[in-house]
């Protein structure tokens, strides 16, 4: 069953005093540990795609990677858009198959801060898909793997949280209270003053960026204070690249001999995250009480007319893909021929990410004109049936 819907797993963790951890990942290797840990655990996951890191891996090449191990899992997944950084961002995660975004606007002015956010989660609803604010500014960035004090940080104001969540409709409020991406220089010393008055502010479930590095405790005070989504990378590659070294000699001179156990370190460093947070033996009662993540597919189908030639038919066609392609909340486009000159000789296969994609797209500017468009074409008879997908 595997994948649901973001915001159902953080709510269930807000009720029930818990966190979630967002995993970063870079590679099968990272992904195979993180399942691995999650599965032994029985836990609900977040698979964190962070966008700063696509410079280092293919996002679109990774994510059917991805999406196979979150539909074979036997505990629940979400996927999720790390740092985006734009709307664009956020369109390309939902196309290629997270249903959590995220785009940084946390270093503009708050007026800009907002609106952008709004849009994002407007954009992001429409489709199914959850949306995290930030507010404050955590110092280091997401691809940080170095120490880094806290040089800018910018602490959130409750108040400033408790405007966010009134004026874009987020699901969830990343915020500053000490810690930093990467590893933070000394003992990290968190604001837990501050973050119990953004609780009471934000009234949502709240999320840690840069995770590694806190102690137990400080992971338990964090959730007491509302806490749900730790986000966690650094210490991740840091044990495996003390794994490479451990390996690494002069008589090894293959890329497996060097790397064969990352992934157990991987998922021995993810399976100690999960039972300080809590959500290990979680799995069964996030599936039970949260909503299946289903795609749509639609199917439109039309009968060319004789009087239109091949040409103006694949002009046609063409045209429909691009337009349809680009609406939000649509992952895929195809385009057909009938295979046996049924009645409908032409046809576009939809995929759209969510039922809530599905009605967003019917009512699309962008989509009715097209359908008004294939009037000129000829092509008035035609038809179109949708489809819940189900494992």
């Amino acid at each position: 069953m595997p994948l649901i819907h973001l915001t159902d797993m953080l709510n269930h963790a807000y009720r029930h005093n818990y966190a979630v951890g967002a995993f970063g990942v870079v590679n099968l290797d990272f992904l195979e540990g993180v399942m691995q840990a999650a599965e032994n655990c029985r836990a609900p996951v977040i698979i964190n795609l962070i966008e700063s890191h696509f410079t280092h891996y293919d996002f679109e090449l990774l994510m059917p990677a991805v999406l196979t191990a979150a539909r074979r899992a036997k505990v629940p997944v979400a996927i999720y858009l790390d740092h985006g950084s734009s709307i664009e961002s956020a369109k390309r995660g939902i196309r290629a198959g997270c249903n959590g975004v995220m785009v940084d606007t946390s270093q503009l002015p708050l007026d800009e801060n907002l609106k952008l956010t709004r849009e994002v989660a407007a954009l992001a609803h429409a489709c199914g898909v959850g949306v995290e604010g930030e507010l404050g500014y955590v110092p280091g960035n997401a691809e940080d793997e170095e120490e880094n004090d806290l040089d800018g940080l910018t602490y959130t104001l409750p108040a400033e949280a408790k405007a966010m969540v009134k004026r874009t409709g987020i699901d969830c409020l990343a915020v500053s209270i000490g810690t930093v991406h990467g590893r933070k220089k000394g003992s990290p010393k968190l604001d837990f003053t501050r973050l119990a008055k953004l609780q009471e502010a934000a009234g949502i479930p709240l999320v840690i960026h840069g995770g590694t590095g806190l102690s137990d405790e400080q992971y338990r005070k964090l959730i007491a204070h509302g806490v749900t989504k730790i986000n966690y990378y650094t210490a991740l590659s840091e044990v495996a690249a003390n794994s490479i070294n451990a390996n690494a000699g002069p008589d090894r001179k293959s890329y497996k001999m060097v790397t064969h156990s990352v992934r157990s370190a991987i998922r021995e460093e993810v399976e100690r995250c999960i039972r300080i947070w809590g959500s290990s033996g979680r799995a069964a009662e996030v599936m039970a009480q949260c909503r299946p993540w289903r795609e749509v597919e639609r199917i439109m189908m039309y009968n060319q007319p004789e009087s239109m030639s091949e040409e103006a038919a694949t002009a046609m066609m063409r045209q429909g893909k691009e337009t349809l392609s680009a609406i939000p909340g649509v992952r895929l486009v195809q385009t057909g021929t009938s295979a046996n000159g049924e009645k409908y000789r032409r046809c576009w296969l939809v995929r759209l990410a969510t039922p809530e994609a599905a009605a967003s797209f019917n009512s699309h500017p962008d989509q009715l004109k097209f359908a008004n468009s294939l009037s000129q074409y000829g092509a008035t008879d035609r038809t179109a049936m949708d489809f819940e997908l189900s494992d």
